[in-house]
């Protein structure tokens, strides 16, 4: 039996596995997406990692399905596409293609680890070749295609090269240094005394104090464990973000659910100089950012770093921002406790205060 890749849109013609999405009746998800149809023993914080154990349980049914597809195109459900079309790699490499799927969904990773060098390669790699010869992550040209169509190019340019990368990631090394090293320096930064971190478990909230805005692979680095990072950058620059491990469903531990954001946007705005003002995305969005500006975002900036896309000076102090925050969410956590498996709906009825 051989697995292989077909897009999204033949995927409804046919018995298909499904990796990191949902949308059609599929003889086997493997995705961890709110309310996926995964089996219980498959589950795992990321569809790789569903893909990973079900390749460890061949006699899984709906694994002997040769068709496999996706509905995007994103580093997690690539290495999960991947690893069924190339299933003895995958099991040789399941340690570091776990690293990779979790810094690229969650972009957290334990520098300490001993692959964490070799997945920061991988990922740097992927979104270099991605940008290169295709689009960014939310940032594809107006066409008239979905993204369920118009990733099915990338599937099929990276599906036979990635194998190569993965044996030897030196030999592009060309293609992936620039965002290597400009992630490695921010590291380094997020490691010196100019940085210190607050925790808040009980809130799952962590507070990051670094003098300037920087990659994701590097700010959310010491992130695991919390699932609301506050941003605190020099110049009284702030950000607030709900991590993509609420937006999906987290099997390692449980997680408190978002609570909409309208509320401590309010409270901030009447404590900034007018006209100044903060504002806020749905709990739906799979990043939630609460920022002060006039300018919207779009979702590719807002998925871009945030050393790239700009960051208004706010009149709060660092102190009093740190404050009103944690004020909030204790508020809003009062008598609501951690658990797995939270539905939109029950997200929503948590956090309706009236």
């Amino acid at each position: 039996m051989a697995h292989h890749f077909v897009p999204f849109a033949e995927a409804r013609h046919q018995s298909t596995i499904l990796v990191d999405s949902t949308g059609l009746r599929a003889a086997l998800v493997l995705a961890h997406w709110r309310g996926a149809a995964t089996p219980v023993a498959l589950r795992d914080d990321t569809s790789a990692g569903s893909v990973l154990r079900a390749l460890r349980a061949p006699h899984t049914s709906g694994l002997e399905v040769e068709a496999v597809s996706a509905n995007h195109f994103d580093i997690d459900g690539f290495v999960g596409v991947w690893s069924l079309l190339n299933p003895a790699p995958a099991r040789r490499h399941e340690a570091l293609l776990r690293l990779v799927a979790l810094l690229g969904d969650f972009r957290e990773l334990d520098w300490t680890n001993p692959l964490a060098d070799d997945a920061l390669k991988l990922v740097c790699w992927l979104n270099a070749k991605e940008k290169e010869l295709f689009y960014p992550p939310f940032g594809a040209p107006a066409l008239r295609r979905s993204e369920a169509e118009a990733s099915a190019e990338k599937f099929a340019w990276f599906l036979p090269a990635f194998g190569e990368i993965l044996e030897n990631p030196e030999r592009s090394r060309a293609a992936w240094e620039p965002e290597y090293a400009r992630v490695r320096h921010a590291i380094e930064i997020m490691q010196s005394p100019a940085t210190h971190l607050v925790r808040y478990p009980d809130l799952g909230l962590l507070v990051v104090h670094t003098p300037r805005p920087l990659p994701y692979y590097a700010l959310f680095g010491p992130t695991s464990g919390f699932d609301i990072v506050l941003s605190c950058y020099d110049g009284r620059r702030y950000e607030l973000e709900y991590k993509y491990t609420t937006w999906i469903d987290l099997e390692s531990r449980p997680t408190l659910p978002r609570l909409p954001l309208n509320g401590l946007a309010a409270r901030l705005t009447s404590l900034e100089m007018p006209p100044s003002a903060w504002v806020f995305d749905g709990i739906t969005d799979t990043g939630p950012l609460l920022r002060l500006g006039s300018a919207t975002l779009s979702k590719a900036q807002r998925y871009a770093d945030p050393d790239q896309r700009p960051i208004e000076t706010s009149s709060i102090g660092a102190e009093m921002m740190e404050k009103e925050v944690v004020a909030f969410f204790q508020k809003g956590y009062a008598g609501i406790a951690p658990r797995r498996y939270w539905t939109w709906a029950e997200m929503k009825l948590a956090g309706n205060t009236d």
